[in-house]
């Protein structure tokens, strides 16, 4: 009986740190600084992109907009890492 209450003590703080991982990872997500950081990441690329490629070949230009969506799906580990650490005080 001692073990059973034990191992409920244990499922249940797994699933209360799960959900304050999961917590965050949605506040990350709709961050002001994560969406900041992936305009300006994606400029810096698309002017990088454009001062170096020949924009008239069409295999080349859809790049931009690829890269533009690859980056957008890219969750920037060590700045939501700090993000969260401050986000918790």
């Amino acid at each position: 009986m001692n073990n059973d209450i034990k191992e409920l003590e244990k499922r249940i703080n797994d699933i209360e740190n799960r959900n304050k991982r999961v917590e965050g990872d949605k506040a990350w997500e709709t961050s002001t600084l994560r969406k900041v950081l992936i305009l300006i990441l994606t400029y810096i690329f698309a002017v990088l992109y454009l001062k170096t490629a020949d924009t008239t070949n069409p295999f080349l230009g859809a790049v931009v907009p690829c890269a533009g969506f690859f980056l957008s799906t890219q969750t920037l580990n060590i700045i939501k890492k700090k993000w969260l650490s401050r986000r918790k005080k």
